[in-house]
């Protein structure tokens, strides 16, 4: 089911009225309405995948219990592993297996040996890499004596899949939602209110900007031999909002969606392209899977102690996984790679923990030197998004060929000027809204002006609607 579908549109207000005015004086109701209401979110897709959610959640929950039981450290290792080696064997086998397989028959290929690689056509079960990663974490978690696991399978399963987060995150730590979920909710006016904008906003950034996107986007990368190299410098900045429009207003409407049942998730954007270095860049994009892979990965790896050497290690290995994460190709690794060479110059200048205040804080414009750093490093991260739009390695270096060639500063192709308009009124709202969790979050005191934006934000929703493709990370 589509946060931005029909389906939802009614799904929604059913499941909240059930959750405040049926079961809202019953905890124990009303998670399971979430569970069961999380479950036939997900299954609206594909009910048998349905049946790997409930495995994988029950794995998890099972060998948190046995680790917390075992009476010694090596036991306790045994059900670690148990979960772990599962939840990544599952992760591999829907996700990775015929990249493997055709990689290593490639690999074959060009010492002369001739190889039949089995393929499989398997399909890539929605969330999966989401919901390994909550789970994961619980018990990682749980191992290290951090948390104590909960003895409520109900509890732990509406953690696992609550519906807003299920499919694309953002991923979550049971530290910070389990409680949640275990503690009595009041309905509150305001944060319902706060969530209403930010589904309204997360809308407009998926269905106006990415949306609106996506087609030009699509006919740019597909066709990159016959177009000017203006023309595919506008396709890669689009390229940049749709993933940035698509992403980050899922993101919006799953944590809005969330405070209209009194949840709070964490947060996955904090105006990324505003970042004046790519240190800052990856603090403010995909925050939930960045701060994962520094917490689970990057610092048991050691961090940032040691010889430069280790630190440099530690930094491609972040990044390659993470880039292996969002995909079985070698164009998603590359562009994980390409932002640690980006990346490593900071953190050996011991610069890269430089901007952590907001750009301008409490300025309406950014000097010269803050706009100079934000361009480059948006422009540094529309190159790797190339690679990581590009169907193959080869597509991706013809594409910065072409671009770079003589008639990149003509005039590009098939350019909408109404587009641009809208685009850049939404970077300039954004731009205004900064310093707040999402660009509705206004304290304007006049309820007519209020709800002109609102209606404005609506009018456009439905009647400059794009593409209406599915959401980008739904594939990852």
């Amino acid at each position: 089911m589509l946060f931005n579908s029909f389906d939802f549109l009614i799904f929604l207000p059913i499941v909240f009225a059930l959750y405040w005015f049926v079961f809202g004086k019953n905890l124990k109701l009303q998670n399971l309405l979430l569970l069961l209401a999380s479950y036939l979110f997900y299954g609206w897709w594909d009910y048998r995948f349905l049946f790997l959610l409930m495995f994988s959640t029950f794995l998890d929950y099972f060998t948190g219990l046995k680790m917390f039981e075992a009476k010694g450290k090596a036991e306790k290792k045994i059900w670690f592993w148990i979960s772990i080696v599962v939840n990544l064997g599952f992760l591999g086998f829907f996700k990775y297996y015929n990249f493997f397989i055709g990689s290593f028959a490639d690999l074959l290929s060009s010492f002369g040996f001739q190889s039949n690689p089995w393929t499989l056509q398997i399909i890539l079960p929605v969330g999966i890499s989401f919901y390994t990663f909550h789970g994961m974490s619980y018990v990682i978690d749980i191992y290290y004596d951090r948390i104590k696991p909960t003895t409520n399978f109900i509890d732990y399963s509406v953690f696992v899949s609550f519906f807003p987060l299920l499919v694309a995150g953002p991923i979550e730590r049971a530290t910070h939602l389990l409680p949640q979920i275990q503690s009595k909710r009041n309905f509150n006016l305001n944060q319902a209110v706060d969530g209403s904008r930010q589904i309204l906003w997360g809308l407009f950034k998926k269905i106006v900007i990415a949306d609106n996107c996506a087609p030009y986007v699509n006919d740019v990368f597909t066709n990159y031999e016959v177009y000017s190299g203006s023309t595919l410098a506008l396709g890669a900045i689009f390229f940049a909002f749709q993933i940035y429009g698509d992403f980050s207003g899922y993101s919006d409407i799953a944590l809005g969606v969330a405070k209209l049942f009194g949840i709070n998730l964490l947060r996955n954007f904090a105006y990324p392209y505003f970042s004046r270095d790519i240190a800052e860049f990856w603090r403010r994009w995909h925050i939930s899977l960045t701060t994962w892979f520094r917490d689970y990965v990057y610092i048991p790896l050691g961090g940032s102690r040691g010889s430069i050497g280790r630190k440099i290690l530690n930094t491609f290995i972040i990044f390659g996984i993470s880039g292996f994460w969002h995909g079985a190709n070698w164009t998603f690794i590359f562009w994980g790679l390409l932002n640690a060479a980006y990346f490593i110059p900071y953190m050996l200048t011991n610069t890269n923990r430089k901007n952590l205040e907001t750009v301008a804080k409490g300025k309406m414009f950014p000097t010269l030197n803050e706009l100079f750093q934000m361009t480059l490093t948006f422009t540094m991260c529309t190159v790797a998004w190339i690679f990581f739009r590009s169907e193959t390695m080869t597509d991706a270096f013809l594409y910065i060929q072409r671009l770079f060639s003589s008639d990149l500063f003509t005039i590009p192709q098939n350019i909408s000027m109404m587009f641009l308009v809208i685009l850049f009124i939404f970077l300039a709202a954004e731009w205004v809204m900064r310093e707040k969790t999402h660009a509705l979050q206004i304290t304007i005191r006049s309820t007519p002006v209020r709800w002109a934006i609102y209606f404005i934000l609506s009018f456009a929703i439905f009647t400059l609607q794009g593409a209406n493709e599915g959401f980008i990370y739904f594939q990852f």
